[in-house]
Formats: C-alpha cells, structure tokens, sequence
C-alpha cells in the first residue's frame, strides 16, 4: 500500500467513528480504507490516496465525527517505512541503538514514526498500534546513537500537545538479549507462548 498519502481519524465513539468513516469514503475516491474497532472502545479509520482526495476525506470525517474525535494524523508524503510498518512489517536488526516514542494516541505515533524517520538515516524497528497498548502507540527506531536521537527527538518534536506523549527514550548499546526481544515481538504474550 503504496501511497502519496495517509491520513487516520481516532475516534472516541465507534458509532461516531463507523459514521465518520462512511462519510469519509463518500466525499472523495480513497483507494486504502481500513476501519475498526481498538482497545479502549476507540475506532481507527486508516485511508490512503491522492493527496488532495485523502485531504478531502479527512475533513469529512472530522466534520462528522466532531466532538468524537480523539486525534488525527495527515501525511501527504508519508515515507514508504511508516506505511511498511503499520501494515506489520519489521525491521529488527541489532544495530547500535535504539529509540522509543511511546505516544498516548494512535495518530500521535504515526505522525512521531514519520517525522523521525524523515530526520535522520535510521530504520523503523515497529510502529504498534492500540490493541495490547491500552489504546496508545509505539514507535521503535534502530541505528547509531546520534541518528536515533534524532530521530526521536524529530519525532517528539511534531506532537503538538504535550498530553499525546507518554516518554521517549534512546538506549544505547541495547543488550544483544533484549535485542531478541525488540526484533521478534513487542508483545509479551508472543514471546512467552512455546517458548519456555
């Protein structure tokens, strides 16, 4: 899913969110619409085109989800490793370290994983969304020390409200034990079944 841009809609209701959508894909042709339900009782609406079409869309929504709406996120040149990674794609090579944003909105991550990606030569590690968060977001990046610095501090820095972040981090020389970790899974339950 290629696209020359992303928007996602939280919302905070999902018959607020299911009503928001449908609005969304009758405003303009969207080619990539994914909606559903997230922990906490929120709905996602994720959708991808043309720019000025998913500009469109997104203001649909908005406009009918109002007071529903937790965050949004629009990127009209979203970089090919955000869209790669919250379709599930991982890139968990050990490399010299590693930098977490851990955001308390979905759209918050994605926006924070697009920005740090774009300002410094690092890789995305994981971009985790809601489901197993309590409804927050995780963004993992790997690489040398001072790219993963800035990479965090690029993406920190286009939250635009301080209560969308929960903490950041960069670990330098992240142990080749939790290296394992972080590169086969996030989720604990994942890496505790058949493996003890």
């Amino acid at each position: 899913m290629i696209e020359p841009a992303l928007a996602l809609v939280e919302f905070s209701s999902i018959a607020a969110g299911m009503q928001a959508a449908d609005a969304m894909v009758k405003r303009a042709p969207i080619d990539v619409i994914k909606a559903g339900t997230v922990h906490n009782g929120k709905y996602l609406v994720l959708i991808g085109g043309l720019t000025a079409d998913v500009e469109e869309s997104l203001a649909a929504g908005r406009q009918v989800g109002a007071d529903a709406v937790l965050d949004f996120v629009f990127l009209p040149h979203v970089h090919p490793e955000v869209v790669g990674t919250i379709g599930g794609a991982r890139a968990p090579e050990a490399n010299d370290a590693l930098g977490v944003i851990e955001t308390t909105t979905v759209a918050a991550a994605i926006h924070a994983a697009d920005a740090g990606i774009k300002a410094a030569l690092v890789r995305l590690v994981e971009v985790r969304l809601a489901d197993g968060l309590g409804g927050k977001g995780i963004v993992l990046f790997s690489g040398r020390v001072a790219d993963v610095e800035a990479a965090v501090q690029g993406g920190v820095g286009v939250l635009e409200r301080a209560d969308l972040l929960v903490r950041q981090v960069v670990i330098p020389q992240l142990h080749p034990g939790m290296w394992e970790n972080v590169g086969d899974a996030t989720r604990f339950g994942h890496r505790v079944v058949g493996h003890l």
